[in-house]
């Protein structure tokens, strides 16, 4: 596939757990080269996006039901390794303490967490160990111990280990979580870095401040339904945020961010932010 094609793509698919439907009646295209910014209150249906799109979830499809990554409707977990980059919180729990920086890194043409010193690289699998560590912003950690790393850190050197194969889409499930605001600013530049490099990004966020200037597409979740999908400026605004958490949300522009807060409503109902 090319890479300014489509490399997801839903057509009227269900999603299931049990015998309760977790995303209805589903239509979604994503693009290479079109990062997006996914929002949405808890239970909207983000995680389940996300787990698709990794293929760690199946879909329900029949001949009028679609659910394609990267043109294939059935793949292989071993060759999505090598396409999408995977990062989440909770990722940082599976290293020893005692790993080296590199290691981890390196853990990733593997697909291993955990212990991995004992396992042998070349050249090459290090030579892109480094590269990707130097589009994150993390090479001068390269002689740390994960344990030794601030929060911020650990959660920067797992976006360095999810670019190491150079991977066509990098999804990214809330990564700024129970980092200070140190953390999530550098964490945020690291994400710029590795959009700048070519790599399309799906991010997960709560936070509309959190989505950088250079991605213009954004995806409203509630409820497991698609309730919007559009430019960035386009849909968040006073009236659709408020609308999607259930609270009098504010915002102002400034750059190519958005800032929201909550607040009063009325004066706004109805309008969009034109600043």
């Amino acid at each position: 596939m090319k890479r300014d094609g489509i490399f997801f793509e839903m057509r009227q698919a269900n999603v299931w757990r049990g015998n309760h439907c977790i995303l209805s009646d589903w239509s979604l295209d994503l693009r290479h080269g079109e990062s997006v910014a996914i929002l949405g209150p808890n239970g909207s249906g983000k995680s389940t996006l996300v787990q698709i799109l990794t293929g760690d979830l199946s879909v329900e499809f029949s001949h009028d039901r679609v659910c394609r990554l990267f043109g294939e409707e059935l793949w292989c977990l071993e060759d999505l390794r090598h396409l999408i980059g995977f990062v989440s919180p909770e990722q940082t729990r599976y290293f020893d303490d005692e790993e080296t920086t590199m290691n981890v890194v390196l853990s990733a043409w593997r697909g291993a967490y955990g212990r991995t010193r004992e396992m042998r690289f070349s050249r090459a699998e290090k030579h892109a160990a480094e590269e990707a560590m130097e589009i994150t912003g993390v090479s001068h950690l390269v002689h740390r111990r994960i344990g030794h790393l601030s929060s911020g850190e650990r959660r920067r050197l797992l976006l360095a280990r999810a670019m190491v194969h150079r991977p066509r889409v990098l999804v990214m499930d809330e990564p700024t979580t129970a980092l200070d605001f140190a953390g999530s600013q550098l964490l945020i530049q690291s994400l710029r870095r590795a959009m700048a490099s070519g790599c399309t990004v799906v991010l997960v966020t709560h936070h509309p401040e959190e989505i950088p200037p250079e991605m213009d597409r954004v995806l409203l979740l509630k409820n497991g339904k698609l309730c919007a999908d559009g430019s960035k400026r386009n849909i968040l605004n006073s009236a659709t945020l408020s609308q999607l958490y259930d609270l009098p949300i504010e915002l102002h522009w400034r750059k190519g961010w958005c800032h929201a807060r909550v607040g009063s409503f009325e004066q706004e109902k109805g309008s969009r932010s034109t600043l």
